[in-house]
């Protein structure tokens, strides 16, 4: 889909407003965005699966496009699952009907062509061309090279489910004036849900595993933390603060503690205005830094760490003797991929031994591609070998009274070997912090 004109406009001028971009749903658009879905992803309410819809995906994406034209569209409620949180609790996501994905991932599309041009540098979470790598490099970058006194770690309560869907559409009509495609985002954030047989509906909230719920989270958080931060509170501020944000998950690095404390107290005020709460536990202000890591090795302590991504950092010495940053996998991320890989093994201990490897590879090697960091090592070599012990504990358990000697198990794994740790994101590919 050819979208460089609005990007053009979009660039050219901050304050225009779309007023007629709907008919960039084209049935090519559609199809396109069909074919962009995860083939295996779960069915929604109407349990229509991709492998079901692609036999006659030609003319029902054509009748999909008249029924958008002819405003006949009509929204399926959303159908509720729930999956394992760290802390113990579920988080509910939310599974859009198939044509709903196809539709919404066909407007994000449209969409991001003129958001991209708004969204800003500290941004890195759902957008084109961004990964969480590179947030966390950017940590790394900003602690290692920019003054750094403290790193404040924010984390809001529920954020999916918080968004005021009011003031979020507000937000999209500073920019976004074509009343079709804010007909269709009201129609998406205002659905029920299908929860054990019940429809339920919200007051608040986007829906958590709606395709167009990310970029609207992104608007949402970007007018609410990323814009008011730089036009209104850096300009206050007696030094620097750099922001880093991947989705609702970010952190405030700043020069001065004074200027982080000024922060802490209004940050509440300015999140209750759009009804979000910061998290009282995860939300913490730390030292961080080169001067915090002197200090603490003047009085013979640790200095403090925080948490980013999936990954604790702290502060550390190169080899060299310079100041850098090192990252580890966090525990609770750790224990939830044990816990996983357990589940599994346990549910399919019956399976051929070369299936099991291929699959816990397939894993294993999954595991390496994020965690992979140049100073993770260490971690990834424990959860190597974590999954070795859990794989001949549930082989184990099928050999009907025979135990399975580590001897056998170390033959086992020569004819069946299971992926070594290897380091996905090296130095070389990273900002040198050094």
């Amino acid at each position: 889909m050819e979208l460089s004109r609005i990007t053009e406009l979009a660039k050219e001028d901050p304050g225009r407003k779309f007023f007629s971009i709907a008919h960039w749903l084209t049935v090519e658009a559609l199809y396109e965005a069909f074919y962009s879905l995860r083939k295996h992803a779960a069915a929604g309410v109407d349990e229509v699966t991709f492998e079901e819809y692609e036999k006659h995906a030609i003319g029902s994406i054509r009748t999909l496009h008249e029924r958008l034209k002819g405003n006949s569209y009509r929204a399926q409620p959303l159908r509720r699952i729930y999956i394992p949180k760290e802390d113990g609790r579920k988080r509910p996501i939310s599974i859009p009907a198939l044509e709903d994905k196809i539709v919404q991932k066909a407007t994000v599309t449209l969409l991001n062509a003129i958001y991209e041009q708004d969204f800003l540098a500290c941004s890195y979470g759902f957008r084109a061309g961004r990964s969480p790598h590179q947030g966390l490099n950017e940590v790394g970058r900003v602690i290692c090279r920019e003054p750094t006194a403290c790193v404040l770690e924010l984390d809001i309560s529920s954020y999916f489910d918080s968004i005021v869907r009011e003031q979020l559409m507000e937000m999209i009509e500073r920019r976004i004036s074509d009343a079709s495609i804010l007909r269709l985002i009201r129609k998406w954030i205002n659905i029920g849900v299908i929860d054990e047989g019940r429809l339920l509906v919200s007051e608040t909230g986007t829906g958590q595993g709606q395709i167009i719920s990310p970029l609207l989270a992104n608007v949402y958080l970007h007018y609410v933390l990323d814009v008011w931060l730089e036009s209104e509170v850096k300009p206050r501020l007696k030094g620097k603060v750099f922001e880093i944000r991947y989705a609702d998950d970010a952190v405030l690095c700043f020069q001065y503690r004074e200027d982080a404390e000024k922060v802490m107290r209004v940050l509440p005020k300015r999140f209750a205005k759009y009804g979000l709460t910061l998290h009282p536990e995860k939300t913490r202000l730390v030292e961080f830094g080169r001067y915090a890591l002197a200090k603490a090795e003047r009085a013979g302590t640790k200095p403090a760490t925080f948490d980013f991504l999936g990954f604790t950092h702290q502060c550390a010495r190169s080899r060299r003797g310079k100041f850098t940053v090192h990252v580890k996998s966090m525990k609770k991320r750790l224990k939830r991929a044990f816990k996983a890989i357990a589940e599994w093994c346990q549910t399919h201990r019956h399976d051929p031994v070369a299936q099991q490897q291929q699959a816990l590879n397939a894993k294993l090697r999954g595991h390496y591609q994020y965690y992979g960091r140049a100073t993770n090592y260490r971690s990834l070599r424990q959860f190597y070998q974590g999954v070795r012990r859990l794989w001949k504990k549930w082989l184990n358990r099928r050999t009907r009274g025979k135990t399975l000697s580590w001897d056998v198990y170390a033959q086992l794994l020569r004819r069946h070997p299971l992926l070594r740790p290897r380091i996905a994101h090296p130095w070389a590919r990273m900002a040198s912090l050094t």
